[in-house]
């Protein structure tokens, strides 16, 4: 596995011809998401080349912003948003400096989510609140294994990325049977094409293994669907709207990743 120094030149080229691509179809929509990764792969990349305090801190920020933005779309209350937005930067802490001890800090974290409802004698909603908190926990408490992979998760991000912009543009021109009624846009080709780039760039990364090619062909799939089952049930489209034009919020860039991340820690 190459360092972040080998990695960042292809990351380069890739967000240059994505670039030029996207100049070229003219679409704002396409432009306006291309912009955000300008910005993001720079920060991104940045973070990596410091090191593990520098890949904590991102995705230690990455993760409050997403659990606000889950909980929003869930209707949780305040108080389980400040725990989760508490717990999952905890187990990212752990994660980094102590991973012997994020079992205990998961653990933790579960429980004083089962205690809110408890507390607060919700008999009406206390189930639903529960059991959406602790999903939020499981699913965006994989963030914390930004730190512990390292460049593997920098080339993670990187065949991710590129998977599902060509899962966007091959489903659409190839069309074809739908993945799933949870994502009406998405297509078995489109997603096939898809994996086979993301696998594509994991080989010219040298990150190439079975469980990063079953994290790139099926676990970024499935994170897209899960998040679409979480807005179908809100009722919404995107998960934010402080990205311009449409484009949604951070967990609509990212639900890919943490798909992905879920699938290399369980056959990692």
């Amino acid at each position: 596995m190459t360092g972040v120094a080998s990695l960042a030149p292809w990351l380069g080229g890739a967000l240059l011809v994505s670039g030029v691509a996207v100049g070229v179809s003219r679409r704002r929509d396409l432009i306006v998401r291309w912009c955000a990764w300008a910005v993001g792969v720079p920060v991104v990349t940045a973070a990596f080349w410091w090191g593990r305090l520098g890949v904590a801190l991102l995705a230690g920020v990455v993760a409050v912003i997403a659990v606000l933005e889950f909980g929003a779309l869930t209707r949780l209350p305040r108080a389980e948003r400040a725990v989760l937005a508490t717990a999952v930067p905890g187990l990212i802490v752990a994660a980094a400096w102590a991973p012997d001890q994020v079992w205990r800090v998961g653990a933790v974290g579960a429980l004083a989510l089962a205690a809110v409802p408890l507390v607060t004698g919700d008999a009406e909603h206390g189930l639903r609140r529960l059991g959406t908190s602790l999903l939020g926990l499981v699913w965006l408490g994989t963030l914390a294994a930004l730190a512990p992979l390292g460049t593997v998760a920098l080339a993670l991000f990187a065949a991710v990325s590129v998977a599902d912009v060509v899962a966007f543009f091959a489903g659409q021109r190839l069309g074809g049977p739908r993945l799933s009624q949870l994502s009406p846009a998405k297509r078995w080709s489109g997603t096939l094409c898809g994996a086979a780039a993301g696998l594509g760039v994991l080989t010219l990364l040298s990150a190439w293994s079975w469980p990063a090619a079953l994290a790139v062909a099926v676990g970024g799939p499935a994170g897209d669907l899960v998040e679409s089952l979480v807005k179908r049930g809100a009722g919404t489209k995107d998960s934010g709207q402080w990205l311009a034009d449409g484009s949604g919020g951070l967990l609509d860039r990212i639900d890919s990743l943490v798909g992905a991340l879920v699938m290399l820690v369980v056959v990692g």
